[in-house]
């Protein structure tokens, strides 16, 4: 049981096409999402007048996409220091204040840099990962794969709470132009509040992972393994609808 959803351009068309499909499905929900952008990097900002619909909407509820982007990758904290020197600042300066118990901070990011092990230091998965793909002694491209899953910390009774971005797997495409592609898989997804903010902050995780790699940025692919129209702090269905109405009010002379 699978719901493909059409190969989309960009961030915004896609999450509007999965939303699509997924609020025609039974109970507005549905198993197995196949979610393919082909460039996650663009139409990826509030300049995009569909993605600023959904962020006002989100906004207005006490959420915003790019507070869900960040959970991902922090893009501004790159930006102004640099790799490696960033995430020393992520550890140092952002995660003391943002962390809600030794179990979840809430930011997908920490376990990409700083995964708990039994023995040892945490491995940091995220740059380990552009290390190899930068190395000419590495050969394999198909062998680069980052866990968010922790089985100690994440298996409990909660049927939505803690993590739902649990595996990643890069891909390098051999060629003239070496490209890299992503594929992320989720435990369960809400499509109202996170799906944009999820597939905005992947592309820019590509885009660091392609920059620091001497690589180009390839195609998206999500499988969201439950999916739901959710209602952002009790939205009501008809407001849901509003906010697609006017989202393809606002998109439609970019189609046209």
């Amino acid at each position: 049981m699978y719901l493909p959803v059409p190969s989309q351009p960009d961030c915004a068309t896609a999450w509007r096409e999965a939303v699509r499909l997924v609020d025609g499905a039974p109970g507005h929900e549905a198993y197995n999402v196949v979610i393919d952008v082909a460039d996650p990097t663009i139409n990826a900002t509030r300049a995009h007048p569909g993605v600023a619909v959904v962020d006002d909407f989100l906004v207005a509820r006490d959420k915003s996409i790019e507070t869900v982007a960040n959970t991902i990758f922090p893009a501004a904290l790159y930006y102004r220091h640099g790799a490696p020197e960033f995430f020393d600042v992520f550890t140092t300066k952002v995660l003391p204040k943002v962390r809600r118990g030794e179990r979840w901070s809430g930011y997908y990011f920490e376990r990409m840099i700083d995964f708990p092990v039994p023995v040892g230091e945490p491995p940091n998965q995220l740059w380990d990962i552009v290390e190899r793909m930068r190395s000419d002694q590495v050969r394999a491209l198909n062998k680069f794969e980052l866990s968010l899953f922790d089985p100690v910390r994440d298996v409990d009774n909660s049927p939505y709470g803690g993590q739902c971005l649990s595996f990643m797997s890069f891909k390098i495409t051999p060629g003239a132009v070496r490209t890299l592609t992503l594929t992320a898989l989720y435990r369960n997804h809400f499509y109202v509040e996170k799906l944009l903010g999820n597939l905005i902050g992947l592309g820019r995780l590509m885009a660091f992972v392609a920059h620091e790699a001497g690589l180009q940025v390839g195609a998206l692919t999500v499988l969201s393994t439950h999916a739901e129209i959710d209602l952002p702090n009790r939205a009501r269905r008809g407001e849901i609808a509003a906010m697609l109405a006017q989202f393809d009010q606002a998109t439609a002379p970019l189609a046209a």
